[in-house]
């Protein structure tokens, strides 16, 4: 029989690509880790790492292997979750990874919810990015993982993961001063208006530069980026200083009335979704079911100040 913990490390150096992240993800020496998948292969009869330059990849038994751990893996986290809900107090440790907007506006609302709820539940929350906290969340780094989607850039859905709707988040063009009123014919000319100004925007590989890329040149131009950041309070304060344009998402204000000019944006671009996603096996865990919960009922302490 397969030592379920040497599994568990081939999985993880398939998620984390390297076994020097694997040993650091897990406190481990590097040396412990290639000598327990070493004792992996001893007892599975066949290779499961080959060379690739300076690195490893797994062989096609191995994916095999890694496959069958996944399936023990959501197994387990199912009867831990069968556990926690046959138990009148919930306790535990809840790992939540949230970009920035949410993490201002909803995440801290739903943190008091589930502290007069819960009050032994501990949480911890990480502001990570979705290009980065998804493949955290798949490699158990996380228990929930808040995520966004622009439009026309819909993310891949790997099949141990599951989604769920939290809200729809508007989307507008913020002007600055220098661009006037920018009251041109339509969402469309009035983007066309900014083509010579500079812009800020996040940086290059992200889901929110790939669309809002797509939005300038479909509107006929190519934007001149000066600023790079995921921090969309500086994208805002860029634009208040008449230094930049930029997209702003609607819980940028957390509540309070923008303080920049606003245009709407073409039709079928104008909202972004916003979602929690768990891997399969957690999402019956009542603490992800109470943080799910208490998410939904900060979105709708945050329509009312609206």
């Amino acid at each position: 029989m397969f030592d379920l913990h040497r599994l568990r490390l081939l999985r993880e150096l398939k998620h984390r690509g390297t076994l020097a992240a694997v040993a650091a993800a897990l406190s481990y020496a590097p040396s412990s880790v290639s000598q327990q998948l070493s004792q992996l292969e001893t007892e599975a009869g066949v290779p499961l790492l080959e060379p690739v330059g300076r690195r490893v990849r797994l062989t096609p038994q191995a994916e095999i292997l890694v496959a069958h751990t996944e399936a023990v893996l959501e197994r387990l986290e199912r009867a831990e979750a069968d556990v926690a809900a046959s138990l009148t107090d919930l306790t535990g440790t809840l790992r939540i990874a949230s970009f920035q907007t949410a993490a201002l506006t909803l995440v801290p609302a739903a943190l008091g919810l589930l502290r007069d709820q819960h009050p032994h539940l501990r949480v911890h929350v990480t502001h990570r990015e979705p290009e980065r906290a998804l493949p955290a969340l798949e490699a158990r780094d996380f228990d929930l993982v808040l995520a966004e989607e622009y439009p026309g850039n819909p993310r891949p859905r790997p099949a141990g993961l599951q989604q769920e709707d939290l809200l729809d988040d508007p989307l507008h063009l913020a002007l600055p001063r220098s661009a006037g009123a920018a009251d041109a014919d339509g969402p469309t000319a009035a983007l066309r208006s900014l083509a010579d100004h500079p812009w800020v925007m996040e940086p290059e590989g992200t889901a929110a530069r790939q669309w809002a890329m797509a939005l300038c040149r479909g509107a006929g131009f190519e934007p001149d980026v000066r600023f790079e950041t995921t921090d969309l309070l500086l994208h805002q304060r860029l634009v208040e200083l008449d230094h930049a344009a930029a997209f702003l998402p609607g819980l940028v204000w957390s509540g309070q009335a923008p303080t920049v000019t606003l245009r709407p944006l073409p039709r079928g671009r104008r909202t972004r979704r916003i979602f929690t996603v768990v891997r399969q096996g957690r999402g019956r865990h009542p603490a992800v079911l109470a943080c799910r919960d208490a998410l939904r009922r900060a979105v709708g302490l945050h329509s009312r100040q609206e």
